[in-house]
């Protein structure tokens, strides 16, 4: 007959439990300074969480902790989630045949929406940001050649889009892009 016994274990941090890797009857040893001891419950703060992923090596030289990143999480596909790079790896590894470095940045997260562990998910490093500018459509752009103005380097002359300023009366108006 096996020996059981009532024991209170307690958590050393505050959270959820998301994992219970043991069962009734398993064999539970203690840790001590030879043995690391058994892992009886995964414990997380659900309100701190991280985003883990991979950059190629062609484009890790272009981000730096402290940028922001706009995440996309598989199971949440309507919600995008903000995020602030935290760590990039100094040595990458071989995954698929290419060099990656591992990164992780911090979720800010959503009141509203509760996120999983180990849900996959996808981010974008916010590299560059304008804010408040106009944007058109490129197919109403027009290049003109005009008499006494450079050709820009692209070959094209000034550009200029036609705004309507009465009905069916439209007028060329030069702009800078």
């Amino acid at each position: 007959a096996g020996k059981s016994s009532n024991v209170v274990v307690t958590s050393p941090v505050d959270g959820m439990v998301i994992d219970v890797p043991v069962k009734v009857g398993f064999s539970v040893i203690e840790s001590n300074n030879v043995n690391p001891g058994t892992t009886i419950a995964v414990v997380a703060d659900m309100g701190d969480l991280i985003f883990q992923g991979q950059v190629d090596e062609s484009e890790v030289g272009k981000i730096k902790a402290g940028m922001d990143l706009k995440i996309k999480i598989g199971a949440l596909e309507s919600e995008e989630f903000a995020g602030k790079l935290e760590y990039i790896a100094p040595k990458g590894k071989t995954v698929d045949g290419a060099i990656q470095f591992e990164i992780r940045a911090a979720i800010v997260k959503k009141p509203e929406v509760f996120i999983r562990a180990g849900y996959s998910a996808n981010a974008d490093v916010v590299l560059a940001e304008k804010k408040q500018v106009l944007a058109i459509r490129e197919a109403l752009i027009n290049y003109e050649q005009v008499k006494g103005k450079d050709v820009g380097k692209d070959g094209h002359g000034p550009a200029f889009v036609e705004v309507e300023t009465t009905p069916q009366t439209f007028v060329k108006r030069e702009i800078k892009l």
